[in-house]
């Protein structure tokens, strides 16, 4: 693996840095307190191209490497999570789902306006009653002709209340995995119903929703991909997304380590700058390799990609440890600040809100060690 970013690369990573110190950073806790993120960033991303990285300039996309979008993403998470969420489930799980599985007629209707920021997605797969264990989804479609009727509710959807489209699975079959299937419902459905979920612990600028469908109409031309095959296009999905979410993690990390390392450096105790004194320089120094080791992680998976060669145990490695070591981060840089990490006036308490649930989403940690220990031994532990 070559480490090297090329010109093209550090252009993206440039402008992305330049776009979250100027319209995302002085606006984050603005946006935390009032739990609600300034719906014109989707413009801004999708004229910067952001919202089409990876995707055929064909499909409305703007192409580039899988990298590339890493770099973009690290920068977001160093900004605001909420943001990054915005990307990594619009595009990371709805426009590459539809780029890689959708007809031409399904192509041609989403991904324009999902790569121009005209459009957002959510991906629907939790619920209530499944979470990790998603292939006991309770939600069931129903055919009635050429239509399908979809009925049941999906929990803690990202871009839920915003999104203009959702990727949703219901139950077409019999119990288990085979029995699922992919739907494109558009969230102007008749008899869906959408509530955002208030008072979340991080994340809060994020809309985050309860869907409910009664017996919501889509033509079988919504469905995406084969009957029963929705499952595996979900894990198929989610793996890629996982790649999004950790380089999230490592833009958490990173801002951790500026903020710290900018903070002790101005801070004096005992008569010197706290920077000064080993045991700071130790939390520090911790912060520090989480953040490359997390980083090179996650650049491990796009590389991967980009060469068309397995990744899914990779991608497993990259998001336990990118999300361990983000909540690490953010919790070491809280005892940098003392008391003053304790309030919002500075990032650090925020970075370690908007880190924990990273720990729990697109696959816990656990769910990532038990994929990873699948891999090692051969023998399956769910």
């Amino acid at each position: 693996m070559d480490l090297r970013l090329s010109a093209e690369q550090t252009a993206v990573r440039r402008l992305a840095a330049e776009f979250v110190d100027r319209e995302v950073r002085p606006y984050a806790a603005q946006w935390d307190r009032r739990e609600a993120v300034d719906p014109t960033i989707v413009g801004l991303l999708g004229e910067l191209g952001f919202l089409g990285l990876t995707i055929p300039e064909t499909d409305g996309g703007s192409g580039g490497d899988h990298l590339s979008y890493c770099l973009v993403l690290e920068e977001l998470g160093r900004g605001d999570s909420a943001v990054r969420g915005i990307v990594s489930v619009s595009l990371g799980l709805v426009a590459k789902a539809i780029a890689a599985h959708g007809t031409a007629e399904q192509r041609a209707r989403w991904l324009p306006g999902l790569c121009s920021g005209a459009a957002l997605g959510c991906f629907a797969l939790t619920e209530p009653g499944s979470g990790s264990d998603a292939a006991a989804l309770a939600t069931r479609a129903v055919r009635d002709g050429d239509d399908w009727l979809l009925t049941g509710t999906k929990t803690f959807i990202t871009n839920g209340t915003t999104a203009d489209v959702a990727l949703l699975f219901a139950r077409t079959g019999g119990p288990g995995h085979r029995g699922i299937t992919a739907f494109l419902v558009p969230t102007d459905s008749p008899g869906l119903t959408r509530r955002e979920i208030h008072g979340k612990l991080g994340l809060r600028g994020q809309a985050t929703a309860e869907l409910h469908l009664d017996a919501v109409r889509v033509p079988d031309a919504a469905r995406l991909g084969d009957e029963g095959a929705g499952f595996r296009l979900a894990l198929g999905t989610l793996a890629k997304g996982r790649m999004s979410v950790a380089a999230g993690c490592v833009g958490i990390a990173q801002g951790c380590l500026d903020a710290a390392v900018r903070y002790a450096g101005e801070r004096s105790q005992f008569g010197k700058p706290i920077a000064g004194h080993q045991l700071v320089q130790r939390l520090l120094a911790a912060i520090a390799v989480d953040t490359a080791a997390a980083r090179l992680l996650v650049w491990q998976v796009a590389d991967l990609i980009d060469r068309g060669e397995p990744f899914a145990t990779e991608v497993s490695m990259a998001k336990l440890f990118a999300s361990e070591a983000a909540v690490r981060a953010a919790d070491n840089a809280v005892q940098v600040f003392g008391g003053y990490g304790y309030i919002d006036e500075y990032p650090v308490g925020k970075y370690l809100r908007d880190a924990r649930v990273a720990t729990l989403y697109e696959g816990t940690s656990q769910i990532q060690q038990l994929l990873i220990g699948r891999a090692l031994t051969g023998v399956t532990a769910f």
